[in-house]
């Protein structure tokens, strides 16, 4: 067995060493010493059910044979470390034949960054200069990167610092069926969270945008999760006032949702860029995007270059990734049955509990809502807390997210199997109970 630094050690160093706006979950920070599969151990090795994923990032399992396997035999012949796309490797060949193969067919062009942050600035930057125009569309309540670009697509201040940002960023309502903006009900709505796109584009815009740009479930939000008829009509509408729909499927792609293979699928609608990160590379810092020929053609005698998008480590990782996804999981029927165990778990499960507010999702990707009282739906950020702590006690690590931090966010690898599904929904149920009898 390894042996680990000590964790006080580690903390100092972070401390001292690292901006002190890296941060941490839990009072008593949780250093992860070893993972495999669906499981992680601290360095005292106790164990623990990761239902977060390294936050919607781990999507076939933490250290898979498969991918360990081929990255040695890489490794083991010598094999490129880096060369950047100045030369042909295989693994990003490889890649991009295979991730387009998975896409529809009017999204034939791909493109690899190091960052979701990246990929969706690149998808901006396709959008301007296709269109020749600027203005862009995002929604309250998203989350689309940490540079310059993506901070001024964010619509939390919570997550926005450096300033104002850049010009020409519009943001409309959030589609929230639980916190409707609009104070409708589910299945007794008119839309008017698609319709004030629309008037978005009519009152902050000179009418002509670039793009619109949406997470099928908005992530960082907390699992908000809009019915797939609000991305259809909004895409009516952006199409009509001349603008390229983005898709930002960084935590949603690659089969997370079950049935296809990227969230936005399940609206019946194809954007004309889409882009992905985080479950692409089970963990490796690789992101890229999807494109329609037109687009990718305007670039046509421009140079567009990243010294470590593509790096044939990464691009191999992502490859075999993709692979395994594809050929040994059945992975979109299995998502989307384990998605519905969990999604309906939860709910039989903490039906009666107090704090719970709203239990949404679609696939692996599930967030359930806590609140101090359900009729006043007070933002539960204190219970949030407590319930992180108390799941932890457990063994089991969630997530959290929502502008007021008061969401459970569950996203585990998707290896998971029907008894782990079943380990989450009792844990988090008993984490549940305790954080309401102690209150």
């Amino acid at each position: 067995m390894a042996t680990h630094t000590p964790k006080e050690r580690l903390l100092k160093a972070r401390q001292e060493h690292l901006l002190p706006s890296v941060t941490h979950y839990y009072e008593d920070p949780l250093q992860i010493a070893r993972a495999r599969g669906c499981e992680v151990w601290d360095q005292e090795e106790r164990r623990y059910l990761d239902a977060f994923g390294g936050v919607v990032t781990v999507s076939v399992g933490h250290n898979h044979p498969a991918i360990k396997k081929r990255l040695l035999d890489y490794i083991n012949e010598d094999r490129p470390q880096h060369t950047t796309t100045l030369y042909i490797t295989e693994p990003l060949s490889h890649l991009a034949e295979r991730l387009t193969g998975l896409a529809p067919d009017s999204l034939k062009r791909a493109f690899f960054t190091s960052s979701g942050s990246e990929a969706n600035e690149m998808a901006i930057l396709l959008a301007r200069q296709y269109t020749k125009r600027t203005e862009i569309i995002a929604l309250r309540h998203s989350y689309h990167g940490g540079t310059a670009g993506t901070l001024s697509l964010v619509g939390q201040h919570t997550w926005k610092w450096g300033g104002p940002g850049l010009p020409g960023i519009s943001h409309a309502a959030q589609p929230d069926c639980y916190r409707c903006p609009f104070g409708a009900t589910p299945g007794a709505c008119n839309f008017e969270c698609a319709d004030d796109v629309e008037k978005t584009i009519q009152t902050t815009t000179s009418g002509e945008i670039a793009a619109f740009i949406a997470e099928p479930i908005q992530g960082v939000a907390g699992f908000v999760t809009p019915p797939p008829e609000y991305f259809s009509r909004v895409h009516a509408i952006v199409k009509r006032y001349g603008g390229l729909y983005i898709s930002d499927e960084v935590q949603t792609g690659v089969g997370r949702t079950g049935r296809h293979w990227f969230g936005i699928l399940h609206s019946g609608i194809t954007p004309d860029i889409l882009t992905l990160a985080k479950g692409l590379g089970n963990g490796a810092p690789i992101a890229g995007g999807l494109v329609r020929e037109e687009i990718a053609q305007s670039l046509r005698g421009k140079i567009q270059f990243s010294t470590f998008a593509g790096n044939p480590w990464c691009a191999l990782q992502a490859d075999e990734t993709l692979r395994i996804l594809e050929e040994d999981e059945h992975i979109l029927e299995k998502a989307e049955h384990l998605g519905l165990r969990l999604i309906e778990g939860l709910r039989e499960r903490l039906g009666d509990n107090a704090i719970v507010g709203d239990i949404r999702g679609r696939g692996l990707m599930v967030g359930v809502e806590l609140v101090q009282d359900r009729k006043t739906k007070i933002h539960g950020t204190a219970e949030m807390k407590k319930v992180m702590e108390l799941a932890r006690q457990q063994g089991l690590l969630i997530g959290k997210g929502g502008l007021h931090g008061n969401v459970i966010r569950l996203s585990p690898p998707m290896c998971v199997g029907e008894r782990e599904i079943d380990e989450i929904i009792e844990k988090l149920g008993k984490a549940l109970d305790q954080a309401v009898l102690s209150r």
